[in-house]
């Protein structure tokens, strides 16, 4: 079994890809992933580590400019670049959404651009909860509710990125 350390040199080794500037989706892939969110989420590195700060600005660019967020809403990756063999188009992932806002959030604590945005997104993800105020997994291009419904993993998500905002935010000078 690899060591915490050990997981960490290969991600940095392997799972930087510096022609893009960013942690990519897979080692020696071009290809973003919102799930590298996680890292700081899970303490792998800090929020505001160079590496981490470029994958958030490459992940929060719009797919048009090779990113992965649409009107606030987070692709889990890019379709085009990475096919995953199912038909049809990709929604996005609430739960990536709510990442992307923590982390904006983790990150914010030094800079208060980055935690207005944070704000902003959260605040845009509200209007996609049903009038019950649960989400599903994925959100479609034209606002639906897709996939699981109600999805846990997307309210845990929420929690955490309400929470963090909170406490942040009720901090700030």
């Amino acid at each position: 079994m690899e060591t915490r350390d050990a997981i960490y040199e290969e991600t940095m080794e392997h799972g930087w890809n510096p022609e893009v500037n960013s942690f990519v989706q897979s080692y020696a892939s071009e290809s973003l992933d919102s799930s590298n969110l996680v890292m700081p989420l899970v303490f792998l590195m800090s929020p505001t580590d160079s590496r981490m700060l470029a994958t958030l600005g490459a992940i929060n660019r719009s797919p048009k400019d090779g990113g992965l967020v649409s009107n606030s809403l987070v692709y889990r990756y890019n379709v085009d670049t990475s096919p995953d063999g199912l038909t049809g188009n990709e929604g996005t992932f609430n739960m990536c959404s709510f990442w992307l806002v923590e982390v904006l959030t983790r990150a914010g604590r030094t800079d208060p651009a980055r935690l207005d945005q944070a704000r902003l997104m959260f605040e845009k993800m509200l209007a996609y909860a049903n009038h019950f105020g649960l989400y599903a997994e994925v959100t479609g291009s034209t606002g639906e509710a897709l996939g699981n419904f109600p999805q846990a993993f997307t309210h845990l998500s929420l929690i955490r990125a309400a929470f963090n905002l909170d406490r942040t935010l009720g901090n700030r000078p």
